[in-house]
């Protein structure tokens, strides 16, 4: 099999999403709802876990996910309590390092008398009165004490991973961005984004049975770093094939809001941006004194929807791309009207291969023109060189642009610290959750260096040169 994802947990979580949508299309997914981990685990011995048994457990739990997951939690990001058990619960420990030494600097410091010594004077720490302050690490001249932490707690910038008594993790809501960081890291897949590729498919098969409801895919620029054993003109072709009326870039939203957001930014003289949900939802979490200064402009996912259900009432307009905390957007006020549903990149390529396309052998189909400055929105710093062409492009040069381009949350963090104290001189915040930009979103099928200077390259390809030219196509001036 080719090499379509960066990790083996990704791989088995597609295959799971690969065998429910299988079972949609076939509409036998409720009478075989219960043999779909035996269809991916059909032998008697386990591959990954203990035994067979607590694998296909586990199996039914992700087949729940990829079917909605549990409607009474809110949040996009669960957690399969049963897979979270093989991590330790980390913390400060001293390793092997300790070479029992005289100073005893780690028992001076610590706050709260948790650090004793065995007959061999070699340091042990007593976990029910450590405080986790660190201080004894700092200290230790053979740096013998080592923080731990589970790759989940370690992924999270916002501090809302916990554990529960079982030693599972635990998701605090209200903290929780849906970055989806926690599940790209956890290295058993006990984290997972729901996934709506159910109602997908039968948006498809209703548009294709009765000819109405036309469904429009809207994907996401960084699409062009995604899918690299094949061209992106077969991913286009191959997303027609499963039915879709027509494919429209993202970017297109991308360059309606870069326009639309210079001109609030010279109005009101300082704003964050609002195209990514997760550092919306990081600002109203976290700095919600700054919430008012979040630019009323919606995302470009939203803004070129809006455009598609102005044309066509009817609509029905599924998104595209790397983003776990998107399928949070989707389901506020402001933007349920105007998505159906979101889909990440790992699913695609489930419903590509849920219908046996093999989009190497098609043809090379084409996207809308977006302008360059649209589509490498997908990369960090990308929306700050739209908003700068964009102020240019209507005459508002002479606003001052001191932009901060925020690659990753804990980026965010410092922004919007300064920003409050008003400390540079930042008029302009650019957030971006994920590392990179989109491009380093939860969903994609590959991270890494290489996607940015994909991005690029597919924006350079653009017909359109300037923003202006590329939203004259939608009618708007």
């Amino acid at each position: 099999m080719l090499r379509k994802f960066d990790t083996k947990v990704q791989h088995l979580k597609y295959k799971v999403l690969r065998e429910v949508a299988r079972q949609e299309w076939n509409g036998t997914l409720t009478e075989n709802l219960l043999d779909i981990p035996k269809m991916i685990v059909p032998g008697k011995e386990a591959t990954m876990r203990c035994c067979v048994y607590k694998e296909r457990a586990i199996l039914s739990e992700r087949v729940k996910i990829a079917m909605g997951g549990d409607k009474q939690n809110p949040n996009v990001i669960e957690v399969i309590d049963i897979a979270c058990d093989e991590c330790p619960m980390g913390g400060y420990l001293v390793t092997e390092a300790c070479r029992g030494c005289l100073a005893h600097r780690c028992e001076d410091v610590c706050p709260r008398g948790a650090i004793t010594f065995d007959g061999q004077q070699k340091a042990h720490i007593d976990k029910t009165k450590c405080v986790e302050c660190g201080k004894c690490a700092n200290v230790c001249p053979y740096s013998a004490i080592q923080n731990f932490k589970r790759p989940c707690v370690k992924s999270c910038k916002v501090n809302a991973i916990s554990m529960t008594e079982s030693k599972a993790a635990c998701i605090d809501n209200s903290k929780c961005i849906s970055c989806g960081a926690c599940v790209y890291q956890c290295p058993f897949g006990a984290i997972s984004d729901k996934s709506y590729i159910v109602d997908a498919v039968k948006m498809l098969k209703n548009a294709k049975e009765t000819g109405k409801n036309k469904v429009y895919a809207v994907v996401a620029p960084s699409i062009s770093s995604q899918f690299t054993y094949a061209k992106l003109g077969q991913v286009i072709a191959g997303i027609k094939a499963l039915g879709f009326h027509t494919v429209v870039e993202a970017a297109l939203g991308a360059d309606l809001v870069a326009f639309s957001e210079a001109r609030e930014l010279a109005d009101k003289g300082f704003l964050t941006s609002s195209c990514c949900p997760a550092f919306v939802s990081y600002i109203k979490g976290q700095f919600p004194d700054l919430a008012p200064h979040i630019s009323h402009n919606l995302s470009p996912m939203a803004e070129i929807s809006k455009y598609i259900k102005e044309k066509d009432p009817d609509a029905k307009v599924i998104f595209i791309g790397p983003c776990t905390a998107k399928k949070m957007e989707f389901k506020q006020d402001r933007v349920s009207p105007l998505v159906d549903c979101v889909l990440t990149f790992e699913e695609l390529q489930a419903l590509f291969d849920s219908k046996d396309l093999d989009i190497m052998t098609m043809h090379e189909d084409v996207l809308d023109n977006a302008s360059y400055y649209g589509r490498i929105f997908a990369r960090s710093g990308g929306l700050s060189d739209a908003v700068a062409q964009a102020l240019k492009e209507q005459g508002l040069e002479n606003f001052d642009l001191n932009a901060e381009k925020c690659d990753g949350i804990e980026a965010c963090k410092i922004a919007l610290l300064k920003a409050r104290k008003r400390i540079g001189g930042i008029n302009f915040i650019e957030g971006m959750a994920c590392s990179g930009g989109c491009i380093g979103g939860a969903g994609c099928l590959t991270h890494g260096e290489k996607n940015k200077s994909e991005v690029d390259k597919y924006g350079k390809e653009a017909l359109e040169k300037t923003i202006s030219d590329a939203i004259s196509q939608l009618g708007v001036k």
